[in-house]
């Protein structure tokens, strides 16, 4: 199955969304993602690196250095307060997009 591309923007909010639940290092959550998408998106490190930087120049979240449960030194990422607010912006206005999709594609 080929693969599919995610939609513009999308990978901030699920990236987002998924540090909601607590700090994770860059492979948890491309994995996380994965996982919770039933297997359907992948997030590929040239892509999840750079909007993880981008969160972080943002203040969306902050980074710290630590050991993962394989016993490698990762960088873990944290939600800040900002970025609960971000998340809460992002998901308000996918809701809008998604539902006015949805309008078209129930009455066009």
């Amino acid at each position: 199955m080929p693969k599919k591309e995610m939609p513009s923007g999308a990978l901030l909010l699920l990236i987002l969304r998924v540090l909601r639940s607590g700090p994770l290092h860059g492979y948890a959550i491309a994995q996380r993602i994965h996982i919770l998408s039933s297997e359907v998106l992948h997030v590929e490190e040239g892509a999840l690196y750079p909007a993880l930087q981008k969160i972080l120049l943002k203040g969306w979240a902050t980074s710290e250095w630590g050991v993962s449960e394989t016993n490698r030194k990762v960088r873990f990422y944290r939600l800040t307060s900002a970025g609960r607010k971000q998340l809460e912006a992002e998901l308000s206005s996918y809701d809008r997009v998604n539902k006015a999709i949805q309008d078209v594609l129930r009455t066009a």
